[in-house]
């Protein structure tokens, strides 16, 4: 039951988040793809996995994968929802590696793992959108290290 309950909330936040982008427009358009781009591919990416979790129990009777508790569930939309609270003010990297510490948690990881995960997720995540594609991200309270913006 829990899976299906994420699965709906993933795809209200893919609405959401697909609804919230459609007014994204750059000042100047200097890139071909815009602003617009990456949080609808987002939108259906969530999309489509809140309408797998919904219906694969359906799809398949008796689940045979464990089903995520409303605990974890919980604490995997706080996360997230953190995550963007915080997300101007820390900046890309510390947010990022801050949402997926508790997520690596939720999925099994022991602490050390979550934190090993959250840090390199953030770092790299930061140099390959910020410097390889050319994507300008807020570097929040590490401006000093990363040449802030």
């Amino acid at each position: 039951m829990s899976d299906r309950i994420l699965g709906a909330a993933c795809i209200v936040a893919s609405a959401g988040m697909a609804w919230s982008a459609q007014g994204y427009a750059a000042a100047i358009s200097y890139e071909p793809v815009g602003p617009r781009a990456f949080p609808m591919l987002l939108a259906g990416l969530l999309a489509i996995g809140g309408l797998w979790l919904f219906a694969r129990p359906a799809l398949r009777g008796a689940s045979p994968y464990r089903a995520v508790p409303l605990r974890a569930t919980l604490l995997a939309g706080a996360a997230i929802a953190v995550y963007a609270a915080l997300f101007e003010l820390l900046g890309f990297t510390l947010a990022t590696a801050t949402m997926a510490v508790p997520l690596g948690l939720v999925f099994g990881g022991s602490l050390k793992q979550a934190l090993a995960a959250g840090a390199g997720l953030g770092v790299t995540l930061y140099f390959l959108f910020d410097k390889a594609l050319d994507v300008v991200l807020p570097t929040g309270v590490l401006s000093f290290l990363l040449g802030g913006r």
